[in-house]
């Protein structure tokens, strides 16, 4: 037999058992999880839907088709559905594959050019002996913010052969530049694209600067590196990930020319035409009512620079992993 505990013997009663603990809701029911998470991300899944994929994809859908018209043109033209004669035809369209050359030299030259001018100024903003940084940070800045077609047009007086005040300050030196002649009117854009949005860039590579610990440049200063070898050894490789953000940006941007060309065009005396870049190569075929060859460009063009965006990120990757 077995004896009562002492408190049993002393009550006569047995203490009551504890009670089970309690599943948790929804343990043993099989309930889904809430849902409530999901419905946050809700609008903006719906916006990125509606703004972005949608477009994309009533574009590849509308360059499946091609604009017939009869002979005489006396009848509304109709859409038949060729899928691939939109994209042999601007395959083979000079003008647009001249347009994505032209736009493709742009970026080599003026993505590499803009980021090093962007990546001296933060840098000289970021220095220890810096003054009135706030000041240079905003002025820098300030070009982004005045909306492009403002600047073009400013720029556009700035480059024209009466007015121009540089080629007036150049005259004392029997200098000339003449910012619209065929091979110089594509860096004449590419100055105006450098003037507004290296302030831009300039801002998240700073940003990225502020991000590295104080020790870490106060160890470098005591052991003897001079500001040169710092930048050089910790600060910019500190920044390589803002570097390839604003590589990538500046290379869909780069793609995306569209505002400074079309300001500049009415003024160029013919040396900006109307496909000077892809986008405006597009914009000429809806111009023209042939809104599905406009849409085999633009989902060409969109698929040259995922290409190229892939492959710098592989690039740099690799680079990583060295």
């Amino acid at each position: 037999m077995t004896q009562a505990s002492p408190s049993v013997r002393a009550t006569g009663r047995r203490p009551a058992a504890a009670a089970p603990s309690r599943p948790a809701r929804g343990a043993l029911s099989g309930r889904p999880r809430p849902l409530s998470p999901l419905l946050f991300c809700a609008p903006f899944v719906a916006l990125f839907v509606a703004m972005y994929i949608a477009p994309i994809l009533y574009a590849a859908y509308n360059s499946l088709f091609t604009v017939r018209r009869s002979g005489l043109g006396l009848t509304a033209p109709t859409e038949v559905f060729a899928p691939l004669d939109n994209y042999v035809r601007a395959v083979h369209d000079g003008s647009f594959t001249a347009s994505l050359g032209r736009v493709a030299l742009f970026g080599v030259v003026q993505v590499p050019l803009m980021l090093a001018v962007a990546l001296v100024l933060a840098l000289l903003i970021d220095s220890k002996s810096a003054r009135g940084r706030g000041f240079f940070r905003l002025t820098s800045f300030i070009p982004y913010a005045i909306p492009g077609v403002s600047a073009a047009l400013v720029w556009s007086f700035m480059y024209s052969s009466t007015s121009s005040p540089l080629n007036r300050l150049l005259e004392p030196f029997s200098v000339t530049i003449p910012f619209f002649d065929d091979d110089i009117v594509l860096w004449s854009v590419a100055n105006i694209v450098t003037w507004s949005w290296a302030g831009y860039n300039m801002i998240i590579i700073y940003a990225a600067l502020q991000s590295i610990p104080a020790e870490v440049l106060e160890a470098a200063r005591m052991d003897g590196a001079s500001a040169l070898r710092i930048a050089w050894s910790i600060k910019i490789p500190a920044v390589r990930g803002a570097l390839v953000l604003t590589t990538v940006f500046s290379i869909i941007g780069s793609a995306q020319l569209f505002n400074e060309p079309t300001v500049l065009q009415p003024v160029s005396g013919g040396s900006i035409s109307s496909a000077f870049t892809p986008l405006m190569s597009a914009q000429s075929a809806v111009a023209a009512g042939n809104y599905p060859y406009a849409a085999a460009q633009s989902v060409l063009l969109a698929v040259a620079v995922g290409l190229v965006s892939l492959i710098f990120f592989k690039l740099t990757r690799r680079g990583d992993q060295a």
